[in-house]
């Protein structure tokens, strides 16, 4: 029993009927596949976790630069939060890809070269968000919070409060970074039509907006700085996915070639 349980998910074929068991025995597997890689991650992250905690430290204003800790097991408790934080960063890719994987089976056998396709770009898109959150949104956050009113206060910057901060701001960057993909995935299985992404720009938009608001974020610099790239991103998604249904559209009306 414990050996079948260790072995990886079996995928369903194309079209394949299957009952309500399997379908719910193949989740089962690949949310275990998804926390075994959130775990790996967690113990590559913790290896390296004083590694983290210096670079966030580095976002931080130069006067700024030395975390307090305040109870005796805030400590260990912080670094194990960031170390959740960054494995579950490390991890999504694979949680992608199995999200994908599972739902794949339903539709056409020609999405299966862009399910590889889309993994590739979650990764790259992923660490684009993480570098932008890194380099812009979080020491704006960091600079604007830490100098407001400083006549008035006397800052000490709490290791628990900062690090759960940034790496929060991080992993939404991460997330906001994979709307596109998302957005595209969706139009080309189906689900979303291109002709309503352009049409519903306005509610779109909207939406976008109350999403930026709702992610981490105190203050108006890191709510600003997460909903611009939200709506460009939102907007490069409509684009992307005309253009692949273009695409889709001139091959599929394209002459065959006679066969010799």
């Amino acid at each position: 029993m414990r050996l079948r349980s260790l072995r990886p998910p079996r995928r369903l074929g194309h079209g394949e009927e299957a009952t309500l068991v399997e379908h719910l025995e193949e989740l089962r597997h690949r949310l275990f596949v998804c926390i075994g890689a959130v775990a790996v991650g967690f113990v590559v992250a913790f290896i390296f976790h004083r590694h983290l905690i210096h670079a966030l430290e580095l976002e931080l204003p130069k006067n700024r630069r030395h975390l307090t800790t305040l109870t005796i097991g805030e400590p260990f408790m912080t670094s194990m939060w960031l170390s959740v934080y960054a494995g579950f960063l490390l991890a999504l890719p694979v949680v992608i890809w199995q999200a994908w994987s599972f739902f794949l089976p339903a539709f056409d056998p020609a999405h299966e070269r862009v399910l590889r396709v889309f993994v590739v770009i979650s990764v790259a898109l992923l660490a684009i968000g993480v570098a932008f959150g890194y380099e812009i949104a979080l020491p704006a956050a960091a600079h604007f919070l830490t100098n407001y009113d400083k006549n008035q206060y006397t800052v000490l910057i709490r290791a628990r409060d900062y690090i759960g901060f940034a790496a929060k701001v991080l992993v939404a960057m991460a997330i906001v970074f994979e709307l596109p993909l998302f957005v595209v995935g969706l139009t080309r299985i189906g689900i979303l039509q291109t002709r309503t992404l352009r049409r519903s720009r306005r509610i779109g938009y909207f939406v976008v907006c109350c999403v930026g608001v709702a992610l981490p974020g105190v203050d108006p610099v890191t709510t600003t700085l997460e909903t611009i790239p939200l709506l460009v991103l939102y907007e490069a998604s409509i684009w992307a996915s005309v253009l692949l249904e273009r695409r889709s559209e001139r091959t599929a009306s394209a002459p065959l070639e006679p066969q010799h």
